[in-house]
């Protein structure tokens, strides 16, 4: 009898312990999927009509490094939240860095180069922490890079070069 009862309570716990590590598993590859679709949508909006002009116009003043009133924060923007919702682990970040990772770069160096336009947004706003996301999203980017390359990354990268590529890309977006 006394064998009968601890077989029963032995099964009852692995089933319970089987169960969790099932609904575990579930829940880790609902999550997974929410943040594909998340990141499949937001590079559609990404590549929407209105943020295309948005790129264009803010490419083009970066390019020509025009210093002035950047009066389009819509890139950014678009980047801060990612980085924000990356940094929370609602977005996976090897998925962004798949997605995005080469505007992020190109951007967050144009955007400090030749002069550190964050920080003059900064001191505008005196709001210390305006893009702090997208900075940190950007280093995040920075490491999956070398991460990925690995010991050619010194190699194969000249960052300026990238950079003025991606914007001059987008410097030429068609507008619909």
């Amino acid at each position: 009898m006394v064998d009968l009862a601890l077989w029963t309570t032995t099964a009852a716990w692995l089933l319970a312990i089987g169960t969790l590590a099932a609904l575990y598993w579930q829940t880790r590859q609902a999550g997974r999927l929410n943040s594909a679709n998340a990141v499949i949508t937001l590079r559609e909006r990404f590549d929407s009509p209105r943020m295309r002009k948005a790129r264009r116009q803010t490419s083009e003043r970066l390019l020509n490094n025009d210093l002035g009133d950047i009066t389009s924060l819509e890139v950014l923007t678009f980047f801060e939240l990612i980085g924000a919702q990356t940094a929370r682990g609602i977005l996976d970040e090897e998925m962004v860095w798949e997605a995005f990772g080469g505007w992020i770069s190109s951007y967050a160096a144009a955007m400090r180069s030749p002069v550190d336009r964050i920080q003059q947004l900064r001191d505008l706003a005196r709001d210390p922490l305006l893009f702090h996301k997208f900075e940190w999203l950007d280093k995040r980017i920075g490491i999956l890079d070398r991460k990925q390359l690995g010991t050619r990354y010194v190699e194969v990268t000249n960052p300026a070069e990238e950079n003025r590529l991606y914007l001059r890309r987008e410097a030429d977006l068609e507008i619909e």
